[in-house]
C-alpha cells in the first residue's frame, strides 16, 4: 500500500466517526453531547403528509380556457409590389473591388447581392430581371455608378451570376423597385 491510500482511509474513517457522533444522535433521538441542547427527531412522514397533493388531472376546470384549442395566427406578408422603372444595360464588378469602401461606406463584397446606381437612394431594393432568360434577382443599392457610358446599373458578381450576365460581362436588364 502506498501512503496516499492510508491517509485517505484514515480521513474517511475520521469523517464517518464525526458524523456518527454529532449528527446521528441529534436526529435519531439518541443522547446529545454534553453542552448541546437535545433536538427533537423530525417525523418526515407527517411533514410530507401535510403538504397539498398535486393535481395530476389534465382536465380543464370549468370556465378556464383550453389553450390546446387555440390556433396560433400565422402572419402572412403580402408580396412586395413591383414598380418597373427602367430597362437598360447592366454590367458587374467583382473581385478587384472586394474590400474597398462603397459610396455608402460599407465594404464591397462580391458575394453579396448588391448594386451601384447613379441616383437611387442607398438601401433601395431593386429587382433586376434578365429578359433574355427570365431570371431575376433582388439587389440592395449600396454604391454609386456605373461610370461606363451607356450602363444603367453595376451588379455585384453574385447578382450577375444569378441572372446569367457573367459570361458576357454585360446585358440588357429591366429594373423594378420593390415597394412595401
Amino acid at each position: 500500500m502506498n501512503g496516499h491510500s492510508i491517509i485517505t482511509r484514515r480521513t474517511r474513517l475520521r469523517t464517518l466517526a464525526l458524523v456518527a457522533a454529532f449528527v446521528l444522535p441529534a436526529t435519531s433521538g439518541g443522547p446529545a453531547l454534553a453542552g448541546d441542547t437535545a433536538v427533537k427527531p423530525v417525523d418526515f412522514a407527517k411533514s410530507f403528509a401535510a403538504l397539498p397533493k398535486p393535481n395530476h388531472s389534465f382536465d380543464t376546470p370549468a370556465g378556464a380556457v383550453d389553450i390546446t384549442a387555440i390556433e396560433v395566427p400565422v402572419e402572412v406578408k403580402p408580396e412586395p409590389a413591383l414598380r418597373t422603372i427602367a430597362s437598360g444595360i447592366a454590367s458587374y464588378y467583382g473581385k478587384r473591388f472586394a474590400g474597398r469602401p462603397t459610396a455608402s461606406g460599407e465594404r464591397f463584397n462580391p458575394s453579396d447581392l448588391t448594386a451601384a446606381h447613379k441616383t437611387l437612394p442607398f438601401g433601395t431594393l431593386v429587382q433586376v430581371t434578365n429578359p433574355s432568360n427570365g431570371k431575376a434577382v433582388t439587389v440592395r443599392i449600396n454604391d454609386r455608378g456605373p461610370y461606363a457610358h451607356g450602363r444603367m446599373i453595376d451588379l455585384s458578381r453574385a447578382a450577375a451570376e444569378e441572372i446569367g450576365l457573367v459570361a458576357r460581362g454585360h446585358g440588357t436588364v429591366e429594373l423594378a423597385l420593390l415597394e412595401g
